[in-house]
Parts: C-alpha cells; sequence; structure tokens
C-alpha cells in the first residue's frame, strides 16, 4: 500500500537535492588568504623593479680551458678562498710525459751544442796554427783553404745547434705552460658559490650552461635592479631606493646606488609573475647594502623600490590644450 507513494517521494527528494547543489555551486569562493602580502612602497611616487643579489664582483662562472678529464678538486661549497689558490685540476698524465720528453730533448740539444763548441774551438786552434806560419813553403795554400773551411763549418754547426736548443727550451716552455693551464686557479679574493664538478667527471672547454664552479667576492652584496624601458625616464639616480625580501615584507634595506650599467639589454631576469612582459628591455643598476640590515643569499629576489621626484602638472591654454 506504501509502494505508490515512495516514488513520488524520491523524486521530491532528489528535485531538492538538485536545487541544493545548484544553489551551493552558483555561490563565489572564499578568496584565500594571501600567504605572504606584497610588499608596499614607501614613496609617494616611485618605480617598482625585481632584483636579484649578486656578489660584489658579479657572479664569476669559472671553466676549462681545455677539455678533460678532472682529476681532483681542491674546493668545497662555502670555501673562502685568495686569488690564485687552486681550485681544480685537470688530468695531465699525457703533458707530464711529454715534459719528460722535452727535458730529454733539451738535454741532447745542449750536449750536441757544447760537442759543436769544441769543434769549433778546435778548428779554431788548427787555423790559427796555419796562420801563424810565416814560411809558405812549410805549408800549402790548399791546407791553409781546408783549415779556413773547417772553421767555417764548426762555426756553422755550433749556430745550428744553439738553434735546437732554443727550439728545445721552447718545446719544453710550451709543456710546462700546458701543465699550469690544467691547474684551474681562483682569479680573485672570494668564496665558492657553487661546485658543480667532481672528480672523474669530464670538463668540457667553453662556455657551459652550467658553471663548473661558480665564484664571488661576498664582502659586499649587490642588488641587480631591471628597470623597465618604459620607466627608465623617470629614473633618478639620486633617489631613495629601498629592498623587501620577496616572501616577507618584514625585512627591508636601505639601498645605496654603486653604479649603473648605461647599456638597455633584454630582460632575461624573470620573476615568474603571471603579468610580466618578457619582449621588453630593461636598464640594469645596482645597489649596495649593509649586509648587518638582512640575512640575505646570491641569487635571491628582492622587490625594489626607488623614489622619483613628483612631476608639476603641465598647464593648459584657454582652448584647453597644453601649452
Amino acid at each position: 500500500m506504501k509502494i505508490p507513494f515512495l516514488l513520488p517521494i524520491l523524486a521530491v527528494a532528489g528535485l531538492l537535492f538538485a536545487i541544493y547543489n545548484v544553489i551551493q555551486g552558483s555561490q563565489p569562493l572564499p578568496i584565500a588568504p594571501a600567504v605572504a602580502e606584497p610588499a608596499s612602497a614607501p614613496f609617494q611616487t616611485f618605480i617598482a623593479g625585481s632584483g636579484i643579489i649578486e656578489a660584489k664582483s658579479q657572479n664569476i662562472a669559472i671553466g676549462s680551458p681545455l677539455s678533460r678529464l678532472v682529476s681532483q678538486v681542491n674546493v668545497k661549497v662555502g670555501d673562502k678562498i685568495s686569488a690564485g689558490a687552486v681550485l681544480f685540476r685537470l688530468d695531465d698524465r699525457d703533458a707530464v710525459a711529454e715534459l719528460a720528453m722535452r727535458q730529454a730533448d733539451l738535454q741532447k740539444a745542449q750536449a750536441d751544442a757544447e760537442v759543436a763548441n769544441v769543434s769549433l774551438a778546435d778548428a779554431k786552434s788548427l787555423n790559427d796554427l796555419a796562420v801563424a806560419v810565416t814560411d809558405s813553403r812549410a805549408i800549402s795554400g790548399e791546407e791553409l783553404l781546408k783549415r779556413r773551411n773547417a772553421l767555417a763549418v764548426a762555426r756553422a754547426r755550433l749556430a745550428s745547434a744553439l738553434a735546437f736548443v732554443q727550439q728545445a727550451e721552447a718545446g719544453l716552455a710550451n709543456v710546462k705552460s700546458l701543465l699550469d693551464r690544467l691547474i684551474i686557479r681562483a682569479p680573485i679574493n672570494g668564496e665558492v658559490l657553487q661546485v658543480n664538478i667532481r672528480p672523474g667527471e669530464f670538463a668540457a672547454a667553453g662556455t657551459n650552461n652550467t658553471p663548473l664552479l661558480l665564484l664571488g667576492n661576498l664582502d659586499q652584496l649587490h642588488v641587480r635592479v631591471d628597470i623597465d624601458e618604459s620607466d627608465i625616464w623617470r629614473f633618478d639616480k639620486n633617489g631613495k631606493a629601498v629592498a623587501y625580501l620577496r616572501g616577507n615584507r618584514d625585512f627591508k634595506a636601505e639601498l645605496k646606488l654603486a653604479y649603473v650599467e648605461p647599456f638597455v639589454v633584454p630582460k632575461r631576469s624573470l620573476t615568474g609573475d603571471t603579468t610580466e612582459r618578457v619582449d621588453t628591455r630593461v636598464l640594469q643598476a645596482l645597489y649596495s647594502f649593509d649586509r648587518r640590515q638582512l640575512t640575505a643569499y646570491v641569487g635571491q629576489q628582492m622587490d625594489v623600490f626607488i623614489e622619483t621626484k613628483m612631476l608639476a602638472p603641465v598647464p593648459n591654454n584657454t582652448d584647453g590644450s597644453r601649452l
């Protein structure tokens, strides 16, 4: 007797459930709170730009002059090193073997030069004896000519031997230069920021996308700020500047202009913002800051605000056009 009422009840319940879902789905979703509030400019008029922290010396990507296996790595990340310190060594077994061969060549050339020098002295003595004879009947003209020619030949042989000595010395110096190039040294005083090689790995010569080793002078940090080309005309070198750490606006530092690179370049440093333009050119200004104001690391992004001058309004003519 209850079955005829069951289906209408289920239909009404399904309709009510569908209406409820439609009403709930049409309501706007609550906006999630920001993980970190973005930094706000402390100036009334300003230029905003993204900055990346780098070393005072800029980040020096250490490469290899030759394509060889790495035999030894002498530093690790965080080491403070002096200019000329050994960073890593390349495989030098063939160069060491060639060095021994060049040294032997030099010794042989020097010995040949000594023999040629003794032969010259002997030829000169015999020629001097022949010239000293006053009686023309004691020695023939042919013998005099032979001794003179022998002296000239001895001199030529000595010159040739000395040339071979110079050639051997040059070959030895070339191998020593090669051995020195296989030892990669630090160009400046600084700190090791990255080590991307290990003993046994192959170090390719030339420019690498990932540097073999990254070095920088961290005595002073710089912030490289990209100023959009549309804001360059507003940029004031004497304006105050403040940088905030990306992700926490409570950490900030007063900036001091170090220098401006007076060449506008395509924008290469991307922040990942959805509204960011990548088809623009930027002027790069480098600012320094006191490291005691905040803890920051090379490669960290910062939000930078640069104060600009307040522009006076342009007066209009009576007809409404600007002067």
